[in-house]
């Protein structure tokens, strides 16, 4: 299968990007540096082209209905100009991925999936789009989507799209108006900080594109979204969650819904789920030592020589505004304290660690 393209790949070599295949996909690993572009994001401003998302619009009266007949959510609560984080659930209870909805008007609907899940979560909507009152449309090639994350973002974007922008709430969305078309600015986002993704044609994403630039923002690319991501402690769909975990498990429960009475896919798993306390919990672990955290790394129990695993690493990595190594994990409960001491197995060696409260960065209060 061929490697898809961004539309703004010319763009992306300007800014001297380095790139590497994702999710069938060419992109941006990094730009000056990962743990630049890491700071960037944490003490001003950085953008993401985050346009190998999944992207497809849903129509009609019946779109919420639909759309909830799907996900784990009840989005039929939601209100026009509202962004919700969802689940689409297996049978047995497993997160077949996550994706965020936003209603951008009452009859209309973004639906944003993980890249490596697109093709079959868009085939998952549109089965339930079919029925009279709703269509789905897959919009991902005909659109562009930029993540502008930082305690500087919303200033940035402000001063580009319009004061409308600053007086966005947390997970709002609106669509503005700039260079004679739209721009659906949400905000939302993926690395911990304030901020907002915007979609719109590749025409206008590139002029924004070089708007943010020359306002400042730094050009960030997978490896900074990743470290990002991780110091929020969230979850990866294919690392930390897949259809081998469910929801509580990985501490997701606060995104079903099951009061509704509402049938969607893997409800009869939730609901058995729900009244059994979970076997395993996704735990954050700080590494006490000098070493790099890498997924697959066996998590020790200290003291009980030759006993196997507690856990894997299901993400690992440096936290650059940490200093230190980080990495998420499965654990008994038991373990799963904050203050639990623990070991990682690496290269032989057992090197002390720590659970720690989620997560492991929250950006300073007012910021």
């Amino acid at each position: 299968m061929a490697v898809r393209r961004l539309p703004l790949e010319a763009l992306h070599e300007e800014a001297g990007a380095r790139f590497a295949p994702f999710a069938g996909w060419q992109m941006p690993l990094q730009y000056r540096g990962i743990v630049a572009e890491h700071t960037a994001v944490r003490t001003a401003v950085g953008v993401f082209d985050v346009s190998h998302m999944g992207r497809a619009s849903v129509e009609g009266p019946r779109a919420a209905e639909r759309i909830r007949s799907t996900v784990s959510y009840d989005v039929t609560r939601m209100e026009p100009g509202e962004g919700r984080y969802a689940l689409y659930v297996t049978e047995q209870g497993g997160i077949a991925d996550d994706l965020f909805i936003y209603r951008v008007e009452a009859e209309r609907w973004l639906v944003v999936h993980n890249a490596a899940n697109a093709e079959r979560d868009f085939e998952r909507l549109s089965a339930v789009a079919v029925a009279p009152g709703a269509s789905a449309v897959d919009v991902t090639d005909e659109t562009v989507m930029l993540a502008v994350q930082g305690p500087l973002a919303l200033d940035r974007l402000a001063g580009i799209l319009g004061a409308a922008v600053a007086g966005l709430k947390p997970r709002r969305c609106a669509e503005l108006r700039w260079r004679s078309g739209t721009v659906l600015v949400a905000r939302t986002g993926y690395t911990g900080e304030d901020g907002a993704e915007c979609v719109t044609d590749a025409g206008r994403g590139a002029k924004l594109w070089g708007a943010l630039l020359e306002s400042g923002a730094a050009p960030c690319g997978l490896g900074a979204r990743d470290t990002l991501r991780l110091e929020a402690a969230l979850p990866l769909h294919g690392h930390d969650i897949d259809v081998t975990t469910h929801p509580r498990e990985a501490r997701l429960g606060w995104v079903v819904t099951l009061d509704d009475g509402a049938p969607f896919e893997g409800r009869a798993a939730l609901e058995r789920l729900s009244a059994e306390p979970p076997s395993r919990v996704l735990s954050c672990i700080r590494l006490e030592a000098r070493g790099v955290l890498r997924e697959g790394l066996a998590v020790l129990e200290p003291g009980r020589a030759g006993a196997p695993p507690v856990g894997r690493l299901t993400s690992g990595a440096h936290g650059p505004t940490l200093g230190s190594g980080i990495g998420m994990a499965y654990l008994p409960p038991a373990l799963a304290e904050p203050g639990t001491p623990l070991a990682i197995e690496i290269r032989g060696r057992a090197l002390p660690a720590r659970v720690v409260a989620r997560p492991f960065y929250r950006r300073p209060r007012g910021a």
